[in-house]
């Protein structure tokens, strides 16, 4: 079995990461929430991470009070050092697939229509991404989006598919969601690029 470290593992991606984990028997670190680790402090990613095989990271923040703009390019640097410096190869990312280029070449926050509102928090996780595709060379990244959305009330059916595009509108369970981001955390397949996962 796996030692695997979940960055926000209080969120509802990471909890259930947390369990997918678990219920394979991996040893599992929760990192990230609840005045624990600072994702975006290489020194506590390095502390915290330390001894394991994989590093799982669903640390996100939205809402009022808080600036996505500088959270999340911020704790993917923090993230790439302190993993590396810890030794630890593999970093699963949780992203959108908004920031994705499309069949037609242009991601969907940038095509007409686009809701202004969510603009500034997708410019910040395109952000993150863009730090992990050019500063990235020392991990073994990859990052995993839902190809729609979330569906909250999901159950978990034990399956899922990755690739490179899927109908938007489409929704995965966060149960179903973890067992990608633990299947690519303890046996990779995919590495240094943005899929989706449906």
């Amino acid at each position: 079995m796996s030692r695997i470290v979940v960055f926000g593992a209080g969120g509802r991606v990471g909890r259930a990461a947390v369990a997918e984990a678990r219920r394979r028997g991996h040893e599992v670190t929760e990192a990230g929430h609840e005045g624990a680790t600072d994702v975006r402090d290489q020194r506590a990613v390095a502390a915290v991470a330390a001894g394991h095989d994989a590093a799982i990271n669903a640390a996100a923040v939205y809402g009022e009070g808080t600036d996505p703009g500088t959270f999340f390019p911020t704790a993917a640097r923090a993230l790439l050092a302190g993993l590396a410096e810890a030794g630890v190869r593999r970093l699963v990312s949780v992203g959108l697939a908004v920031v994705k280029p499309g069949p037609d070449g242009v991601r969907l926050m940038d095509s007409p229509g686009f809701p202004a509102e969510f603009l500034p928090f997708c410019l910040a996780h395109a952000s993150g991404f863009d730090v992990l595709r050019s500063e990235g060379d020392a991990v073994d990244w990859l990052y995993l989006s839902p190809v729609g959305d979330f569906d909250a009330e999901g159950e978990r059916t034990g399956h899922y598919t990755v690739g490179e595009h899927g109908d938007m509108a489409a929704r995965i369970s966060h149960a179903d969601f973890a067992i990608a981001l633990v299947d690519e955390a303890q046996g990779p397949k995919h590495h240094r690029e943005h899929l989706v996962v449906t």
